[in-house]
């Protein structure tokens, strides 16, 4: 122990005595703590009085060094990680205990000598900083059960956030954000167009139109989402959620023959599945049934099932990328460094490696295989570069023709085709077509997006450190959510619109959660949409490159989905049991039902055969629309994995500390706190107009 701490016991008292230098014994300091008379009805606020008359000062350090962290944003570098750790507090024992003043569960972090050595004056501010900052919030976490997180698990700890919910930095700085924010998620925005339209046999063009309908969606949806859904900081686009559905339907034995507007045909199925999904969702938000549901969905149940839709692509991801290995192994290698080993490298006062790792990847590799293109590593004796009609006769050139497909940079003719002024228009494919087989599939679908959603939200209002949202509010964000699919499926971009988990680490790396930050960058997705030779210089990425970019995607989706164990006690046998059943049976089911595929081995390509199984699958009741729904249902691992999660989770008792129960607000806590109130009402005329429960 230091000498000098006034801890350090000493026989002669010279050390307890004043020293000049703020020190003071530790006797002298009990000595100004009146006793607190008990009372059966004990209530925090008067405790915390009491603490400020006497000048007391708790020995547990958790909520102090949060405050002193938030005091001193601006004095350390968001990159510098060995300080980050010393101002948490790593190291320290992880015993939790209550806190006799503040009357919640803390992590034991040992005796904090400056609460005992400090002067008065620094004493008496941090007091009053305690107060201001437990002031209207310690008695909702107390009734609400915020305390019961540390005996299941951790929960997010508060990171110093530049710019809040509210915050208004300035014109020039929110354009910066707003655009840093949509760069950084550039993967998940632009690349799904680049595996589905493909695969309905879509021209360059149609990729190209596709992405820009996707660009304007994403702003549309993530502006109604900031001021009419849940309110918190996530940008709402076309989800990977969608995405193994829509491969499903697009290689179903109906279009395989389809030579003549397959894309178009496709496209118009798709567009009708995901209206009656979209629909489905609207009423569980709108009606409050979400509310319901949200007492038996919890972390146990959410974690396996988003890590299930990036697993979904195990078989899609590298067999697409192999086809190039100098330009996919390259490009995987410099996402790895960029955001492990490059993460608290700071350029110009920015981690640049860690929020622009995807875009900075795709853009240098793509820059190599432009080279490659041009030098000549791809041109074959006798084949020319029109790929594949000029070498489809060609024996020779048919081998080369997928690689010169997946390889070039010259490969798409995007640029030629696509006009340089292109506004997406509602019905663009036609008028959407309807059928029971795929609009099972989608409401199912709709449903798993929710579940997806409900663990974003909690994640999101945690990391902001903000208020969690109600029932009601969560509701209303699924509603609204149905509502952004509905207009994907109108407007026809292929997939529904949900919340982008990927969007909770692009938070925890740029510090900025401004809703306003969004809604700029939303706006000139909404200008981009419009520009139709941007659409077509995105269509012509290499499909090789995207596929290495996709990869590394999911395999941050299935992590972000497994981070969701952290607020349930993850060494329970109980939930490894569920989680680690419900992961494994969500994969080896769809294979089993995959390998019912004697005819479409032979006209897919291999990486497209796992989601075909919804028209030669075992599932057989003699009616034709019920037995490609369940076939297709369950071929999909997302959807085994959540309906085995759900059910076990809901019938194996537990406590909820172990259970790690989602925590929501009440609605009697936004009608009493103000800040709440600002952070998740909606706009006073809106409000006027929706007077119901759910809003």
């Amino acid at each position: 122990m230091d000498p000098g701490s006034g801890l350090d016991p000493d026989d002669n008292g010279k050390k307890g005595k004043g020293n000049g230098n703020g020190e003071r014994k530790f006797g002298a300091f009990l000595k100004r703590v009146e006793p607190v008379k008990p009372k059966k009805d004990l209530n925090p606020r008067d405790l915390r009085s009491w603490a400020k008359k006497t000048g007391f000062v708790s020995d547990y350090s958790g909520e102090t060094s949060t405050s002193r962290t938030r005091t001193k944003l601006g004095e350390s570098s968001d990159c510098d990680l060995p300080k980050g750790r010393e101002q948490t507090g790593q190291g320290s024992s992880h015993k939790i205990e209550i806190d006799p003043i503040l009357g919640r569960t803390k992590p034991k972090r040992g005796f904090d000598i400056e609460h005992v050595t400090g002067s008065d004056e620094r004493n008496e501010d941090r007091n009053a900083a305690e107060t201001e900052i437990e002031g209207g919030r310690i008695n909702r976490e107390l009734e609400n059960g915020f305390h019961n997180y540390p005996g299941g698990g951790e929960w997010l700890k508060p990171i110093a956030i530049k710019y809040g919910l509210r915050d208004n930095p300035g014109f020039a700085p929110l354009i910066y954000y707003g655009l840093q924010h949509y760069l950084s998620l550039a993967g998940s925005l632009v690349f799904i167009p680049l595996v589905i339209v493909p695969a309905m046999d879509g021209s360059d063009r149609d990729t190209a139109a596709v992405i820009s309908t996707m660009l304007l969606l994403t702003g549309v949806s993530t502006i109604l989402h900031s001021y009419f859904g849940t309110r918190l900081p996530l940008v709402q686009g076309s989800s990977f959620v969608y995405l193994a559905p829509a491969l499903v339907v697009i290689n179903s034995e109906h279009f395989r023959n389809l030579t003549e507007h397959k894309f178009r045909d496709i496209m118009r199925e798709l567009q009708g599945a995901i209206i009656a999904g979209s629909l489905f969702q609207c009423i569980l938000g709108i009606t409050g049934l979400m509310s319901l549901l949200l007492r038996f969905i919890n972390p146990v149940v959410v974690a396996p099932t988003v890590a299930a839709v990036g697993l979904a692509f195990f078989s899609y991801g590298f067999p697409q990328a192999g086809t190039c290995v100098e330009i996919s192994i390259p490009l995987i290698l410099l996402l790895l460094i960029f955001t492990l080993y490059l993460r608290g490298v700071s350029l110009f006062g920015h981690c640049l490696f860690r929020i622009y790792a995807v875009p900075l990847s795709a853009v240098i590799i793509w820059a190599v295989a432009f080279c490659l293109t041009v030098g000549g590593a791809y041109d074959y004796k006798g084949c020319n570069d029109d790929i594949p009609s000029s070498n489809i006769l060609i024996d020779e050139c048919k081998k080369h023709a997928y690689t010169m497909k997946h390889c070039r940079t010259d490969a798409s003719n995007a640029w030629d085709t696509a006009p340089w002024l292109r506004i997406p228009y509602p019905f663009q494919w036609g008028f959407p077509s309807f059928h029971m087989r795929t609009c099972i599939i989608m409401i199912f679908v709709s449903l798993v997006a929710s579940v997806d959603s409900v663990g974003t939200y909690h994640s999101a209002s945690m990391l902001v450190n903000a208020k969690r949202p109600t029932r009601g509010i969560v509701s209303r964000g699924v509603a609204l959510e149905g509502f952004c699919s509905l207009l994907a499926g109108i407007w026809g971009s292929g997939t529904g619109s949900t919340t982008l988990t990927e969007n909770i680490h692009t938070i925890n790396i740029t510090k900025v959660a401004s809703r306003r930050a969004l809604a700029i960058g939303a706006m000139f997705l909404i200008v981009f949409s419009f520009v139709g030779k941007l659409g077509a210089v995105l269509a012509s990425i290499p499909q090789a490159l995207a596929a290495s970019v996709l990869c590394f995607i999911w395999a941050l989706t299935v992590a972000l989905g497994l981070s969701n164990l952290r607020y349930t006690q993850t060494a329970s046998f109980r939930n490894m049991t569920i989680v680690g059943v419900s992961l494994f049976f969500g994969l080896s089911i769809p294979a089993y039902f995959q390998q019912y595929q004697p005819i479409s081995r032979l006209i897919l390509p291999s990486y497209y055969i796992p989601f075909a199984a919804a028209s030669s699958g075992p599932f057989h009741t003699g009616i034709e629309q019920l037995d490609y729904a369940m076939n297709a249902l369950l071929s999909l691992n997302m959807v085994v994995t959540f309906l085995l999660a759900f059910v076990l989770d809901n019938t194996v008792p537990c406590s909820k500390e172990e259970r790690g129960v989602y925590v929501w607000s009440r609605a009697q806590d936004m009608e009493m706190d103000p800040e709440m109130l600002a952070d998740y009402s909606l706009p006073k005329r809106v409000a006027q107009l929706l007077r119901c429960g759910c809003c």
